[in-house]
């Protein structure tokens, strides 16, 4: 790595430079890390060996992961920028929880839920996640029912602030009516995975194929999503959805399908069991757009899952009637 260059590709980002200079820092000790470990270009698994030094030190912090990342991308390493990505995402879900569980049931209740159990650290190994989800899920359903789980799942455990979702809002308003809006947004979807896939980038954590562009505008719910009334029927794309289309095998397929960082190892190990319930969660992150598009709460259905043994997760968004 050449390290003035990492600064200017920082500098664009427009960090702080005292921020910058300890990003830089971060990235060279792992550069020697790897060294270390005979190992350049870096791995997964280097990630993976430097996030559990963070860990045993104290410096898992946001800003180090994100900047692990960013070293990633600076050097066109997807392994290193994948591994570094999938430490991230999700790692605020079992936070949400706690919080929700104590604004809905009280302190007590949420201590007594998470004792012994408590709150996963960030860098947790993703193969280590799914504990946390099964233990947590099945004292939820045993002390407060599956409607109870269900609610606490409903608006989604990831971190959505509406800011995300404004610009979807303003070219739904600048259509004529949801129909034209959804495919516009079509269109501008497949442009999107054409283009990333002539400029050899990665989609969030995925490679994009003609294969897999082939099959996201077969499938117009994936695409765009498909109305019927006030329902809107949803599919998510594949997590990696170049192994998914070449998988033979349904749990494997199933594994390459999966979205949520809290159970997909699971899926793939066949333990510990996962209830289905913790789908809501997913259903949740679908309508957010659709609730910031017409600024009120809706409700949101999980129809299929990979972690009910289906093929994919489908989900219905019940829209406002009066505003279709």
């Amino acid at each position: 790595m050449d390290p003035q260059e990492f600064r200017e590709f920082l500098q664009k980002r427009e960090m702080e430079i005292e921020k910058i200079e300890a990003a830089l820092a971060l990235a060279l000790r792992f550069e020697a890390f790897c060294g270390e470990r005979e190992r350049m270009p870096a791995t997964a698994s280097d990630l993976s060996a430097f996030s559990d030094l963070l860990m045993q030190e104290g410096g898992n912090s946001e800003e180090n992961y994100f900047t692990l990342l960013l070293y990633g991308r600076f050097m066109r390493n997807n392994p290193v920028f994948v591994a570094a990505l999938e430490l991230l995402d999700g790692s605020e879900v079992l936070d949400n929880l706690h919080r929700k569980v104590g604004e809905a049931y009280g302190d007590e209740a949420r201590d007594e839920l998470f004792a012994g159990i408590g709150l996963s650290p960030l860098g947790t190994p993703s193969a280590e996640k799914p504990a946390y989800t099964s233990a947590l899920l099945e004292r939820l359903e045993n002390r407060f029912g599956q409607q109870a789980c269900k609610e606490l799942l409903a608006n989604s455990l990831r971190t959505l602030p509406d800011e995300y979702y404004l610009e979807a809002r303003k070219k739904f308003q600048q259509c004529q009516d949801i129909d034209a809006y959804l495919e516009q947004e079509g269109r501008a979807f497949i442009e999107m995975l054409e283009e990333i896939k002539r400029e050899g980038r990665l989609f969030f954590s995925q490679e994009i194929t003609d294969e897999v562009i082939a099959f996201v505008d077969q499938h117009p719910e994936i695409r765009q999503g498909v109305r019927q009334g006030n329902i809107l029927y949803a599919i998510k794309i594949p997590y990696m959805a170049k192994h998914y289309l070449a998988e033979t095998d349904e749990t494997l397929k199933r594994y390459d399908y999966c979205h949520c960082p809290w159970v997909r190892e699971a899926i793939k190990s066949g333990a510990p069991q996962i209830s289905p319930l913790f789908c809501n969660c997913s259903a949740g992150f679908e309508k957010k757009r659709w609730e910031v598009i017409f600024d009120q709460p809706l409700r949101a259905e999980v129809l299929e899952s990979v972690l009910a043994g289906d093929a994919w997760c489908k989900f219905a968004i019940y829209l406002p009637p009066e505003k279709i």
